[in-house]
């Protein structure tokens, strides 16, 4: 459990940073580009049909597929050279459109029972994760990082403009390539075995940004190892805030995002003139 805690902030954090520094908008985070929407889509296909009853992998290979065709949808959507504002509205569509059928399921479900099963999976957890979980999630998010980690110099030279980038000798369309295909691994793998967990990948980033420096490639490992260490120690107060019961990991994060974002916007309304 403490391994999957690690592994998916590292996943969460690194992704927030890449986007933000692709995007140029520090408000963007992983689900913009529909990975975690598609993701929780795919295992709420198994949990409506029954599938995790029969074969116990079903729910994290489900959310696996989900991620995956969400991204291609993206990409397709996009286009190899489209702009940023395609791929972001991309992402909205795929979002939407899971979101949507993720609804219709929920309002569908054949049993109260599935209903729940379906709610509490969503608002993310790591509860009765186990070494099985670890070595179907590990080696996609390891190889998400280790895509998003080669992306430093191309997010340094995109500070600059598109313009400046090509004449510095970056392709954008690479550059996009592993973006959105890095996210897709480490986000959709960590989406398939602990469900939704928001705020982590947004947040993140603005901590560290004032210590590590405003240059993007710069906060794609110190992401990383920010969002390990945020994730494990909410999990850990998850577990240990109430005796009798457990709360959602996802429900923690947000619970931590919130008023960090509110402290932000409290921020930037006195910084103005």
């Amino acid at each position: 459990r403490a391994i999957l805690a690690l592994a998916i902030g590292a996943a969460l954090g690194i992704a927030g940073a890449a986007l933000q520094g692709y995007l140029r908008n520090p408000l963007a985070e992983p689900g913009v580009v529909g990975v975690s929407a598609a993701g929780a889509l795919g295992a709420v296909v198994v949990f409506y049909f029954g599938l995790s009853r029969a074969f116990p992998l079903a729910l994290p290979l489900g959310g696996l597929v989900g991620a995956g065709v969400g991204v291609w949808l993206v990409y397709a959507l996009a286009g190899r050279g489209g702009s940023t504002a395609t791929l972001i509205l991309a992402g909205v569509a795929v979002n939407a459109l899971a979101g949507a059928l993720t609804a219709l399921a929920l309002s569908v479900a054949p049993s109260p029972y599935a209903t729940l099963e379906i709610i509490h999976w969503m608002l993310g957890g790591l509860t009765d994760r186990g070494m099985t979980h670890v070595w179907l999630a590990l080696p996609f998010v390891l190889a998400g990082i280790a895509t998003l980690a080669t992306l430093g110099r191309g997010l340094d030279a995109l500070t600059l403009g598109e313009e400046a980038a090509r004449s510095m000798g970056i392709g954008l369309a690479g550059v996009r390539l592993r973006l959105v295909f890095g996210t897709a691994l480490a986000v959709g793998a960590s989406t398939a075995v602990a469900g939704v967990i928001g705020f982590v990948g947004l947040v993140v980033p603005h901590l560290l940004r004032g210590r590590v420096g405003h240059r993007p490639g710069a906060l794609l490992l110190a992401s990383a190892l920010g969002g390990a260490t945020l994730t494990l120690l909410a999990d850990l107060a998850a577990r240990l805030i109430l005796t009798d019961r457990e709360i959602n990991l996802g429900v923690l994060t947000a619970l931590i995002g919130a008023p960090f974002f509110l402290a932000l916007v409290l921020q930037a309304r006195r910084s103005e003139p």
